[in-house]
């Protein structure tokens, strides 16, 4: 399979450039050339697979020769034998609705599903190849963690973790700040989570930099996390599959990533109805697709931290797709939004979205209401993000089989638990520890060259 840039169509890559460049040199995210279908068929094929061996089907075709087929399947048993489930993942009932529970892995959010994944690609990768490569990622909170866990104690890569300082949970810090290993550091920035996300943009369109250090990226613009994510819209569909009934999908989402490896899956011939992105105050996604305004606001701090962002990061790669892949309209979109905040979406492109999304948002009364209506009728402990998902479908109008995605545990967010239900959501045993242990991270003001200069004293 090759790719291509969003914001230029005229060069072809392959899977290895895209998955270690993770941003294109020209800015835009990288995208396939063109996709395969699954038939009905291959549909019915893939319906009772265990979730490792669905993964190997559905991720193959998207990485040509980087690996062999014998290859890729060693390091799928081997990243998902981390998860306390055997599937990775589990589907529970709670009410009228399916929900996805993502959060059993080593860091407790989505994240792990693709980022162990990550992890031993870029081990494959080094093992054959004499050089080192440093990983640089900004985190809303979740991603760090993730990543670290993934790239922890590995040889020839350095990971270094942005994320903004007294703007994520000190649970979610902590998981990131913890460890000993020699190739994990955290950079605490002075400011939001846009203002971290900026930050690594910056670095990789300046080539002297990236290509001085070797740089890679693991946020979710990375197409190989797009890619593994969109495995588990496949298994949950077919754990829930109806003849009479359309499948929809709640999203608790401000990235778009998650959600947009969805969308990948319902591309490539799952019959997915519609998605639903949820959000929180930070509701950018929420007017774009509800009123075709994508304006930057500020960043609003919320009791779902991971979702406190304005600018998404994947929505280019929806603006391409719906811009008949037009480099030159991604590029005038992406310019307008960097120089003056705002994109102002056509009705006909307006219309298209509606095709396959619908959105909501909610504020933190609502939130905390949903946490506590949830505990209270079903006895389930809902993270602050997944009970967005979960409260969004009573928002929108939508018929059919709902899967809305849990995307972390809640003991990630144990105040925002304390206040709706007025009980402490415990670490699993395994993790206790780390509430204890000494943390390790620098606080730099937002300063691209004071962040350059930590990174090239540490390599």
């Amino acid at each position: 399979m090759n790719y291509i840039s969003t914001r230029n169509s005229s060069i072809s890559f392959k899977f290895e450039d895209v998955f270690i460049k993770g941003l294109a040199d020209d800015g835009g995210l990288f995208v396939p050339k063109s996709l395969h279908k699954y038939s009905q068929k291959d549909l019915l094929e893939f319906k009772n697979l265990e979730y490792k061996e669905l993964a190997k089907k559905i991720i193959h075709p998207f990485i040509g020769d980087f690996m062999s087929k014998n290859d890729l399947s060693k390091i799928i048993d081997k990243s998902y034998s981390v998860f306390r489930k055997q599937n990775v993942v589990e589907l529970v009932k709670i009410g009228d609705r399916s929900v996805l529970e993502l959060f059993h892995g080593p860091t407790l959010a989505f994240k792990d599903v693709a980022m162990q994944l990550l992890g031993n690609f870029y081990a494959y990768y080094l093992n054959n190849k004499n050089e080192k490569i440093n990983i640089v990622v900004a985190t809303s909170g979740d991603t760090g963690a993730a990543a670290i866990d993934a790239i922890k104690g590995k040889e020839n890569v350095n990971i270094f973790v942005l994320h903004p300082n007294n703007r994520i949970s000190p649970v979610q810090r902590k998981l990131m700040t913890t460890g000993k290993e020699k190739n994990v550091f955290n950079i605490s920035v002075e400011g939001s989570f846009d203002d971290c996300q900026n930050l690594v943009k910056e670095m990789f369109t300046d080539k002297t930099f990236a290509n001085e250090i070797k740089m890679s990226g693991v946020n979710s613009i990375n197409w190989a996390r797009i890619i593994a994510q969109s495995v588990y819209y496949f298994y949950s569909y077919f754990l829930v599959e109806d003849n009479n009934e359309p499948i929809n999908f709640s999203v608790p989402t401000g990235n778009f990533g998650d959600v947009y490896a969805g969308y990948l899956a319902k591309k490539i011939g799952l019959p997915i109805n519609k998605f639903i992105v949820a959000t929180n105050q930070n509701d950018i996604l929420h007017r774009a697709i509800s009123n075709g305004s994508y304006n930057v606001e500020n960043v609003l701090e919320t009791n779902s931290p991971s979702m406190d962002i304005q600018i998404a990061s994947n929505f280019e790669r929806l603006i391409f797709d719906l811009n008949d892949h037009s480099d030159k309209k991604t590029i005038d979109v992406m310019k307008n939004i960097k120089e003056k905040g705002k994109y102002e979406i056509q009705k006909e492109i307006l219309n298209k979205i509606g095709i396959n999304f619908l959105s909501s948002k909610m504020d933190e009364n609502e939130v905390l209401t949903t946490i506590k209506t949830v505990y209270e009728k079903f006895d389930k402990v809902l993270d602050p993000h997944s009970a967005i998902g979960y409260g969004a479908i009573d928002k929108v109008n939508v018929k059919g089989n709902n899967i809305v995605l849990a995307t972390a545990h809640p003991c990630k967010f144990p105040d925002a638990i304390k206040k709706a239900i007025n009980i402490k959501a415990e670490l699993p045993d395994e993790l206790v520890s780390i509430l204890n242990e000494k943390e390790n991270y620098d606080i730099i003001e937002n300063d691209l060259i004071k962040i350059k200069q930590y990174i090239k004293e540490r390599i």
